[in-house]
């Protein structure tokens, strides 16, 4: 987005993923589902680092808005108050409320990123902001809407359950497989999908974040044939 190229991403969320994410995540969820009768609307960590981190790295390239970047881009976000998709764009294809333009970098990426439970939901005017993915995990549609004539989406193939398998294990396949449904016609309506084995990988198993880049590039480069076939 702002000039980097994968290793350096890469580099940067290794040095900053302790901050952004916090040590033994899962271990702190795992005894919240089984102890806790209430919690509350608060997750179980702040996605303020999150907003920090990207506000401060769009503010060295002379960036605020999201419509401050100059190539077409868009973002999506859930609002649980109205039970709503919006999207955060650089582009803005229609005067419609859901495409929203004037929001910080920072909080942009922190709304579409606060996973329920796991991180803070994220404030903004008068919406209440989580993952995207809850309605629409691949965005096709929206991204032809901005113009593009071809679409490459991402899948990551969702885990498996067997009888090691503890309960932050199950909710997270319930999750998945919600997740999987709902994507279903926009992979359909794709032109290419790439699909992506994180190996049983969780959330937040920083841990593992080599391994999880590594797969990513492996899948692209088996893919690169068709990609290029279809950019011709």
């Amino acid at each position: 987005m702002y000039g980097y190229n994968s290793s350096d991403i890469f580099k940067l969320f290794e040095e900053e993923s302790d901050n952004l994410i916090g040590k033994n995540s899962n271990s702190i969820i795992l005894n919240t589902f089984l102890f806790n009768k209430k919690l509350k609307l608060d997750g179980l960590r702040s996605g303020k680092p999150i907003e920090d981190l990207y506000d401060r790295i769009a503010k060295e390239k002379g960036i605020k808005y999201i419509k401050d970047i100059k190539f077409p881009m868009l973002v999506t976000a859930t609002n649980v108050v109205d039970e709503k998709e919006y999207i955060f764009t650089s582009n803005r294809i229609e005067e419609n409320e859901k495409y929203i333009d004037d929001i910080e970098i920072g909080k942009a990426i922190r709304a579409s990123s606060s996973f329920s439970v796991v991180f803070d939901p994220c404030t903004y005017k008068d919406k209440i902001f989580l993952d995207g993915g809850i309605l629409d995990n691949v965005p096709v549609d929206e991204v032809k809407k901005m113009g593009a004539d071809k679409v490459i989406a991402v899948k990551f193939n969702s885990d498996k359950i067997n009888k090691f398998s503890n309960v932050m294990d199950i909710a997270m396949k319930t999750v998945d497989m919600m997740g999987n449904k709902i994507s279903e016609l926009n992979l359909l309506n794709s032109d290419l999908v790439v699909t992506i084995d994180t190996d049983g990988t969780g959330l937040l198993d920083i841990e593992n974040s080599e391994y999880c880049f590594n797969s990513g590039y492996i899948a692209g480069m088996n893919n690169m044939e068709k990609i290029k076939e279809l950019l011709k």
